[in-house]
């Protein structure tokens, strides 16, 4: 029984080696067959024999491909920010602002009158140098209010800024501080840039100075709706890069290290960034700062429609063949588009040669250009691919240059308000503040955008008319109007 039982243990171990030996050949054989007919490689075995394939490798389509790990591979790690990052590291400064907040009490609501103490309420952001003579970008929002605007240096140099201008429709806004031979970063071209390209997000996340993380564009023309301006234009970069708060205002650089966008938002449910981040496009930044410098304010360009995006249920119900460009609801009485000729129903699909698939990409595109500018759109209409050029306007319907006029005692810009915007809300006078800053206006919660109707029950049809009340009040002014969404306000305050 024992010599049996002996025997049974024997051939068993026997059997199971020779198991295990059939299985470890499998898997050898397996882990080193050739891949090579299918244009592919084993990343395991590539990474131990230290593979290199170059420029000419059939294998790999004439694309070079670098010596790597299994993981290294998935994360990017061939791709190097090193130059990118010493170049524009010194050009992204730390930005910390001020404000002091009203305490307002009910004596105050009721009667009026200033309240008489306030809160100061700091806020931080970054920008980007964009000149060696000081001028600064950044975003909107980071400097919106600011009463103190401190600009800290990648070297801990600290300037206080001025604010130059800014624009509440692209949340961009431009500084100056005085200094020469300033690190720079220079313009790249955000037409170009590719979904699946690697950039590097620099900014001060958390009051972190001078950090850099990088991704892939994930996606463009993005439209988030976050921008509270009725003309707001939103045409984003997605990303993958890190941004949280702090960023805002910050540098979106390519490989070489040029700049193709403002780092500005991020989609998040906790306030911290769980993904995706998104930036203005640069080539909307240049026209931006280019108008600031030379007019004080951006010279909208408008062409004159009302647009809808194309969607396969709008296709079917307007009869439209194919899903692309952007379906021309209404033109404008006496618009740009109008006058070239275009018609509504009519399909556009290109803008100077820039394939058109969303309303924020026309958006993107018509914003480069300036009152007066020529561009050369094609539509299709019934099947038929149509070209035009169409001679763009300012909301004015002409080409004028558009410049607001301020009253400091105020604390304000105004500009007229559009024929276009009159018959909207139904209203027959009144003036528009285009801007806002440290006085009067801000201290008592009025808006940019709104529009001046009455002041001390007097009819304000232009700016002259505003400034004569004022010069004939008894230094109390009430103001009646309403907001571009119709919404009606009443202000009181002393001068």
């Amino acid at each position: 029984m024992k010599t049996k039982n002996l025997i049974i243990s024997l051939l068993l171990g026997v059997f199971g080696g020779m198991l295990g030996f059939i299985v470890l050949v499998l898997v050898f054989k397996f882990q080193n067959r050739d891949t090579s007919s299918s244009g592919q490689h084993n990343l395991v075995s590539d990474y131990y024999n230290n593979l290199v394939y170059d420029r000419s490798s059939s294998d790999f389509g004439g694309d070079y491909a670098v010596q790597t790990s299994l993981f290294g591979s998935l994360s990017g790690a061939g791709v190097d920010f090193t130059v990118a990052a010493e170049k524009c590291l010194p050009a992204v400064v730390h930005i910390k602002t001020q404000f002091n907040a009203p305490n307002y009490t009910l004596y105050d609501f009721i009667f009026g009158t200033h309240p008489r103490r306030s809160t100061p309420v700091l806020s931080a952001g970054s920008g980007v140098i964009i000149s060696p003579d000081g001028y600064i970008v950044t975003n909107n929002h980071v400097i919106e209010n600011a009463e103190i605007i401190e600009i800290i240096l990648n070297n801990r140099r600290s300037f206080t800024a001025k604010l130059i201008g800014r624009d509440a429709t692209t949340d961009i806004a431009l500084l100056k501080v005085e200094a020469d031979n300033l690190p720079y970063i220079i313009y790249g071209d955000s037409d170009n840039v590719r979904v699946g390209e690697w950039v590097l997000a620099i900014g001060n996340p958390f009051n972190l100075n001078s950090t850099a993380t990088h991704g892939i564009v994930s996606a463009k023309a993005r439209n988030l709706n976050i921008l509270t301006d009725n003309l707001a234009i939103e045409s984003f970069i997605q990303t993958d890069a890190a941004v949280n708060p702090g960023n805002s205002g910050g540098a979106l650089v390519n490989k070489k290290g040029e700049l193709i966008g403002i780092n500005t938002a991020i989609a998040s449910r906790t306030g911290s960034f769980v993904g995706y981040s998104f930036a203005v496009p640069v080539n909307i930044v240049r026209k931006v700062v280019a108008d600031i410098v030379e007019f004080g304010e951006v010279q909208r360009a408008y062409l004159g429609i009302d647009i809808l995006d194309i969607d396969s249920r709008i296709a079917s119900e307007l009869k439209i063949e194919d899903i692309e460009g952007v379906y021309v609801a209404r033109l404008w009485e006496t618009g740009a588009a109008k006058k070239a000729g275009l018609n509504e129903a009519d399909v556009i699909t290109e803008i100077n040669g820039f394939k058109i698939n969303s309303t924020s990409q026309l958006l993107e595109q018509i914003s480069k250009y300036r009152p007066g500018d020529e561009i050369k759109l094609l539509t299709k209409r019934n099947g038929k691919t149509n070209s035009y050029i169409a001679k763009l306007q300012n909301k004015y319907g002409n080409t004028d240059v558009i410049v607001s006029q301020t009253i400091d005692i105020l604390g304000a810009r105004f500009e007229p308000l559009s024929e276009t915007d009159k018959k909207r809300l139904r209203i027959y006078h009144g003036i528009q503040v285009s801007d806002t800053y440290r006085g009067r206006f801000s201290a008592n919660g009025i808006r940019k955008g709104f529009i001046i109707m009455y002041v001390n029950k007097n009819t304000v049809k232009t700016i002259e008319d505003l400034e004569n009340i004022i010069d004939g009040s008894d230094g109390r002014l009430f103001i009646e109007g309403l907001y571009p969404n119709g919404t009606k306000a009443y202000y009181a305050f002393n001068l």
